[in-house]
């Protein structure tokens, strides 16, 4: 059965390649979804998939990748179904 969760990611988290790394930690895992910036500094992904491996994603995500200083996640209940992983524009 499929868990779907967003994200909101705050801290060091844009300009560090968050949002490359999401997608690529998300396509290993199996994981299909999206992520974006958000204009107020914070990076948002929406992931589906295994809940044990959207909980693994969550649990990277409170890092992310060694540029990033991940201050806080925020993870909400969500709906939809991805065909893949994608990065969409800033909103």
């Amino acid at each position: 059965m499929s868990e779907v969760r967003r994200l909101l990611i705050g801290g060091i988290v844009q300009g560090v390649g968050f949002r490359y790394a999401t997608g690529c930690e998300a396509e290993r895992r199996g994981l299909t979804g999206w992520v974006r910036n958000r204009r107020s500094g914070e990076v948002e992904a929406v992931i589906c998939g295994d809940a044990e491996a959207v909980a693994a994603m969550i649990a990277w995500a409170q890092k992310g990748p060694p540029s990033a200083s991940v201050d806080h996640v925020h993870v909400e209940l969500a709906e939809g179904s991805f065909d893949g992983f994608e990065q969409r524009p800033t909103e």
